[in-house]
């Protein structure tokens, strides 16, 4: 489904390039008039990313001053988030074909992604590269349908989990979750209680808003509403897992542009990971935050490590 909306999108804009070319030929030369039209696109797809910011910086947290921005900090975030956008929505989501990848003799527990909002596996592209060349097993969940309260997908991720645990005959996954995900991993582990605790070694959330974003209003869908600050299902979440904080690790950026406030994506009693100058799409393929990722999940394999 994420598919055909995102080939939707593609094709709205197409043709809306088509229609200012085409009205651009009758002042410049049809080959200036395609670059104008596909400029113009962009810069559309450009300002929807900047809005975002204006947004999230009205209701966002100010970061310390270690993680201020310069000028030209602030470009290098907003053409950032813009190459990440686009690449994940108009490439990689679009040429996502569920694999899973199971490496020989791994030293390292199998990894289970799961995306956020409005995305498909398609979105962990980058990563999956990370860990294909680490050799670490890994597969990734397609939450369907997109607008489904976030509760329903817990027993796509119990698929998941016994499907990645099958193929590679490892004791334990690590989750990796971005955005709502992270939600969808703390509902997972809710609704199927000691019996999923025993099968994870660690949760890595990556932006995500466990107490809520004010942009969550502007989406649509049962799991939207559930994102929003003042939302009831959250408050009972935070109520119901609150014993098992120790086994998440929430790696989340001062600059995100869709979680804000920005310290939302804190979760008392985890390990929280802030880093600076990076957007919400950009973390799943920001070379510091693939790092941090990388870390997380090989400290977390370490007790557990052996061949298999």
């Amino acid at each position: 489904m994420v598919v055909r909306l995102l080939l939707a999108i593609m094709a709205v804009q197409v043709v809306c390039a088509l229609l200012i070319w085409y009205a651009a030929t009758s002042y410049v030369p049809a080959d200036l008039a395609l670059v104008l039209a596909l400029l113009a696109v962009l810069l559309v797809r450009l300002a929807i990313v900047g809005n975002n910011f204006l947004l999230s910086r009205r209701h966002g947290s100010p970061a310390p001053d270690h993680h201020r921005l310069t000028p030209g900090g602030k470009l290098r975030l907003l053409l950032g988030e813009f190459r990440a956008t686009m690449l994940a929505s108009s490439w990689h989501m679009l040429r996502h074909r569920p694999a899973p990848v199971v490496a020989p003799r791994s030293q390292a527990l199998p990894v289970l992604l799961i995306h956020g909002y409005g995305c498909n596996g398609g979105y962990w592209r980058p990563l999956r590269r990370q860990l294909e060349s680490a050799g670490i097993s890994h597969d990734a969940v397609d939450l369907e349908p997109v607008t489904a309260a976030i509760d329903d997908y817990a027993g796509q991720v119990e698929a998941g989990v016994q499907r990645l645990l099958a193929a590679t005959g490892a004791p334990r996954v690590v989750i990796v979750a971005h955005s709502m995900g992270g939600l969808v991993a703390r509902a997972w582990l809710r609704r199927h209680g000691a019996a999923a605790e025993a099968r994870v070694a660690r949760v890595i959330t990556v932006g995500t808003p466990h107490s809520g974003t004010a942009l969550a209003s502007l989406g649509i869908g049962a799991n939207a509403a559930q994102m929003r600050r003042d939302a009831p299902w959250l408050a009972r979440l935070a109520q119901d897992d609150e014993g098992r904080r120790a086994m998440f690790t929430s790696i989340w950026s001062w600059h995100d542009n869709i979680i804000a406030p920005q310290l939302s994506c804190q979760l008392a009693g985890a390990r929280n990971v802030a880093l600076g100058g990076i957007g919400h799409v950009a973390l799943g393929s920001h070379p510091e935050v693939l790092r941090t990722i990388l870390d997380e999940i090989l400290t977390a394999s370490a007790p557990s490590a052996r061949l298999y």
